[in-house]
């Protein structure tokens, strides 16, 4: 099966095959200038102490994906993640409507496939970038947290990549509307730029779609890994959260505005052109299904979700001209900017925490079943 071929053509195939990768050559490798300047900071005893407790809590909740992940887990590859037929985009469709059961899992299938593969390539994206904030924030405070995240999101990827190699056995190229915000995020020369860009925007992002699958999948690995996953963003968050808060206030006016028109720009397009063409085509379906999404209340109400975490963090560290309340306001998700961070950061926590719970106790199980 080509690429073109409409995997709903070849269902039967396309469901039982042990890897199916739609990643060619040429999508392998993708380079992006990065002019950074080194930043060396000898004040060492000068940490915040807010960063260094972050700091601290990093280092101390590291983890290892192939340890507490329990990877002998069964997946069915023909309907991975498990979630209802009512969260998958083309429900309520015309052609959704006309699909027979398998044709409904292989929908399921290609399209989880592309948002974990949406998630892995962006989680890469974040490797790359805190690497450099490493390099570039001017403090040393900074660059030790920084130091933590870098090994959170190498982790992210391998768990992430694992899953879909493993258990779906179908990966995705990134999607062109993320490489550009990971080429503007990578490519501006200036820290807080990167900051703003990743820990704010695509990890906010992401934390809204961790957690759609986090609280509605069935399939229990996946549920494990985004609840792992974001327990680690949310720290990730509040670092990007800490150090702009601090360095904002410093700005001109002018610069300020600069940064509140990247996000409203990365907003709108995290809003507008994220609709899985890619998925629709190796489906065989016509162009008007990306029309029949983008307009469907499904999606506008999941597109309106997915700010839960954004707007708040971009109230606190300051950018709130008018521009970007207007912005906003217009998207319908000005409301958001309300929301308990601190409370969200506590549920990601606990959620983690329970599932490290639910997986202790089945180790101790099958362990007294052995013995017994």
């Amino acid at each position: 099966m080509t690429e073109h071929d409409g995997a709903l053509a070849t269902s039967g195939e396309a469901a039982t095959s042990i890897f199916d990768e739609t990643l060619t050559t040429s999508s392998r490798a993708w380079s992006v200038e990065s002019p950074a300047t080194t930043v060396f900071d000898f004040g060492y005893t000068d940490g915040r102490d807010q960063l260094l407790r972050l700091y601290d809590k990093g280092t101390r909740r590291q983890w290892i994906g192939s340890d507490r992940l329990d990877w002998d887990q069964e997946v069915d590859p023909g309907r991975p993640i498990g979630m209802p037929d009512e969260a998958h985009a083309l429900f309520g469709s015309p052609w959704w409507d006309k699909f027979d059961r398998k044709q409904k899992d292989l929908a399921h299938r290609e399209f989880e496939a592309w948002r974990l593969s949406q998630f892995m390539h962006g989680e890469q994206g974040a490797l790359i970038s805190v690497a450099k904030i490493v390099q570039t924030v001017p403090n040393i405070d900074s660059k030790f947290y920084a130091a933590t995240q870098t090994i959170d999101e190498a982790r992210h990827v391998e768990v992430y990549s694992r899953y879909l190699h493993e258990k779906i056995g179908l990966v995705y190229p990134i999607n062109p509307n993320l490489a550009s915000l990971l080429r503007d995020t990578v490519g501006d020369s200036r820290w807080d730029m990167t900051y703003l860009g990743m820990q704010v925007l695509i990890e906010g992002l992401a934390l809204a779609s961790f957690g759609l699958i986090r609280n509605m999948a069935a399939e229990p690995l996946a549920r494990a890994i985004n609840a792992y996953v974001m327990q680690d963003e949310a720290r990730h968050v509040m670092f990007g959260r800490l150090a702009l808060r601090d360095y904002y206030p410093q700005l001109t006016a002018a610069e300020r505005d600069e940064r509140e028109e990247f996000c409203v720009d990365a907003c709108y397009r995290m809003r507008d052109r994220f609709m899985a063409e890619e998925v629709w085509e190796r489906l065989g379906l016509p162009p008007d299904a990306t029309k029949w999404v983008e307009e469907s209340e499904l999606f506008h109400q999941f597109r309106v979700y997915l700010f839960t975490r954004i707007v708040p963090v971009i109230r606190d560290i300051g950018l709130w001209g008018p521009k970007i309340r207007g912005a906003f306001e217009d998207m319908g998700v000005l409301g958001f900017a309300e929301t308990d961070l601190d409370a969200e950061m506590a549920g990601d926590e606990a959620a983690a925490e329970e599932f490290d719970r639910q997986h202790l106790a089945h180790v101790e199980a099958a362990a007294e079943a052995v013995a017994g």
